[in-house]
C-alpha cells in the first residue's frame, strides 16, 4: 500500500442522491440528464484526483475528466457488472489520460535527463517516503506531482497509483522497460525534491 494520495478532494453540488448504482446506471441507458448529472457528481471527486495527477495543470485535468466521462456514457453498455463500478470508470479516465499523453507525445513524453549531481542528491535520497509523507497536505503532494516533468508523472502515476508493472508501462507508452524503471527513479527523487522545503524535522 502506497502512501501517495489516490484522489483530491473538489466536490461539486449534490453529491449525495438516494439513488442506487443500478438505477443511476438504468437511466443513463436511457439518457435521463439527472441520472447522468447523478452519475457525473458521485465519481467527480475521485476522478477528478486522477486527472490533476497525470495533468500539467488543473484545466488539463479537467480537459481529460470530461472526455473520460464522455467515454464512459457512451461506453456504459460495455458495462457487464462483474466488478466495481468505480473501478470500470476509473480505468476508463487513466485510459482518456494515457491517450491524451499519447496525443501530444512531443510535448509530454520527452524525458527531462537532468538528474544526477544536483545539491543535495544524497540527502534526499536518504529520506524515507513513508517519513516524507507523514505531514505533507494532499493537495501539497498533487502539485508537487504536477511539477514532475510529464515523462516522469505519467511512469510514476502508471507505476504507483495504478500498480502497472514496466512492462505494461513501456507497451502503453511505446518506451522500453529500462527507461520505464529509470523514469520512476528519477520521478521519486524529483517528487522527494518537490517536497523537500516541506519535509517534517524527524524526516531530514
Amino acid at each position: 500500500m502506497n502512501n501517495y494520495p489516490s484522489s483530491y478532494v473538489e466536490v461539486p453540488e449534490n453529491t449525495n442522491s438516494p439513488m442506487t448504482e443500478v438505477e443511476i446506471i438504468h437511466g443513463c441507458l436511457k439518457q435521463d440528464r439527472s441520472c447522468q448529472k447523478t452519475l457525473y457528481e458521485r465519481f467527480y471527486s475521485k476522478m477528478m484526483g486522477i486527472c490533476l495527477r497525470y495533468a500539467k495543470n488543473r484545466d488539463e485535468a479537467k480537459d481529460i475528466l470530461n472526455e473520460g466521462f464522455m467515454k464512459v456514457f457512451t461506453g456504459l453498455r460495455s458495462y457487464n457488472a462483474t466488478g466495481s463500478f468505480e473501478g470500470w470508470i476509473r480505468r476508463i479516465i487513466v485510459h482518456t489520460a494515457i491517450d491524451h499523453l499519447r496525443k501530444n507525445r512531443q510535448e509530454y513524453l520527452i524525458v527531462n535527463t537532468v538528474y544526477a549531481n544536483q545539491v543535495g542528491t544524497t540527502k534526499l535520497e536518504e529520506v524515507d517516503e513513508e517519513d516524507l509523507f507523514k505531514n505533507i497536505r494532499q493537495e501539497d503532494i498533487i502539485k508537487a506531482i504536477q511539477e514532475l516533468s510529464p515523462a516522469y508523472r505519467t511512469v510514476f502515476n502508471l507505476y504507483v497509483m495504478e500498480e502497472f508493472t514496466h512492462k505494461e508501462i513501456a507497451e502503453k507508452l511505446d518506451i522500453s522497460e529500462g527507461t520505464s524503471k529509470s523514469n520512476l527513479s528519477k520521478a521519486k527523487f524529483n517528487l522527494k525534491k518537490n517536497l523537500a522545503h516541506l519535509i517534517s524535522p524527524t524526516a531530514k
